[in-house]
């Protein structure tokens, strides 16, 4: 693991602290409200299942699926509308014009300034749905990722990957320019649309993006730094290591080169790194979709503490995905996935308390 000095800030009394408690709550159950509680905020029906997404905006928590294989013949993606007071569910949005005979699925979300939902959908590419009373207005924004040859076999535009995959869209973050990131589980790429969307364009690959093993993703969560200087990149797995998971950092600028790519963490022992979000002071939270927990990493990348659930709590974590913080509950959700497991009893939004707001997320001013 590779440590920057630019990144490193005096940590707090508190926070050690708290890391020592995470520790401690990761072994015994502790109440709702505690710090490293975790508890249900609301289960997610069983048809489609299979949660990744959850985006946190005005009243509302949104949460998309589902995000597996296996679906060709299925009915449509959805996306459930919670409230966020109460966890009551109060709207479910079907994705409108895939092709149900063949295999389609839905990831992660993101929101713009004017409360508008953006949604990755491996058939139709990034859609976004508007809110009109209580309907939501669904329009294309973003053209499919395009399937790249491996650089093997011709000149670019193509995958730097030994095997031919097609593309698989992951995870989604905006900039304040309205530049939209999202990153290709299987392709080794993040690409980049543009403000008001329209076509992808390739915005960084890299052959260590590649993956490998029986859950063989690359690129996976996506983050901005909350000082807007870095991109944030979790690759799930390595193609000639496959329990090694890394997190990357890139300058956010136009065009980044390879000499311009650092290491901010490497977890080793297959924990699959999956999703991210900063807190409010910059710590870092990854889910661990292998090992059920919650990482929290310092500002230099130093593991500070891991979240697991309690024995006995109703719903535990099964390969957490999607994580976004709530600042009015200063907790963290978590989209739980159950992806290996396929237990319906496990498809929920769980609650993890941290006495932390996050960081706001860019929510930029769009066409």
């Amino acid at each position: 693991m590779a440590i920057h000095s630019a990144l490193v800030r005096p940590l707090s009394v508190a926070v050690s602290a708290l890391g020592l408690l995470a520790a401690a709550a990761a072994v015994q159950a502790v109440p709702p409200g505690t710090y490293g509680a975790i508890q249900p905020f609301a289960t997610v029906p069983a048809t489609p299942g299979f949660p990744e997404g959850v985006a946190v905006q005005g009243n509302w928590v949104y949460v998309s699926g589902p995000a597996r294989f296996g679906t060709a013949g299925t009915g449509p993606s959805a996306i459930q509308v919670y409230d966020r007071k109460t966890a009551a569910l109060k709207a479910t949005i079907g994705v409108e014009g895939e092709a149900l005979a063949f295999e389609h699925a839905l990831s992660n979300l993101a929101v713009d300034a004017d409360g508008r939902l953006y949604a990755l959908s491996t058939q139709l590419g990034l859609i976004r749905f508007t809110k009109q009373g209580q309907q939501y207005l669904q329009e294309a924004y973003g053209a499919p990722l395009p399937d790249l040859p491996t650089c093997t076999g011709g000149p670019p535009p193509c995958s730097p990957t030994v095997v031919d995959f097609p593309p698989l869209p992951n995870d989604l973050v905006f900039d304040a320019d309205g530049y939209a990131y999202v990153s290709d589980s299987l392709q080794a790429t993040i690409f980049r649309y543009p403000p008001g969307g329209g076509a992808p364009a390739i915005w960084f690959q890299s052959p260590l993006f590649e993956g490998g093993g029986f859950i063989p993703f690359g690129p996976n969560g996506l983050r901005l730094d909350p000082d807007r200087e870095h991109l944030y990149l979790a690759v799930s797995s390595t193609f000639t290591h496959p329990a090694l998971g890394t997190l990357y950092r890139l300058p956010l600028v136009d065009t980044p080169t390879a000499a311009d790519l650092e290491v901010f963490h490497a977890y080793t022992a297959g924990e699959i790194p999956d999703q991210l979000a900063f807190g409010a002071q910059g710590e870092l939270y990854v889910s661990l979709a292998l090992t059920n927990q919650i990482s929290m990493l310092a500002l230099d990348g130093t593991e500070l503490a891991r979240f697991a659930s309690a024995p006995g709590n109703d719903i535990p974590l099964d390969n957490p995905a999607g994580i976004a913080f709530d600042s009015r509950s200063k907790s963290l959700l978590v989209a739980n996935h159950a992806l290996l497991s396929g237990d319906p009893s496990h498809f929920a939004l769980l609650k993890l308390y941290l006495g932390d707001p996050g960081d706001p997320l860019e929510a930029p001013d769009l066409p």
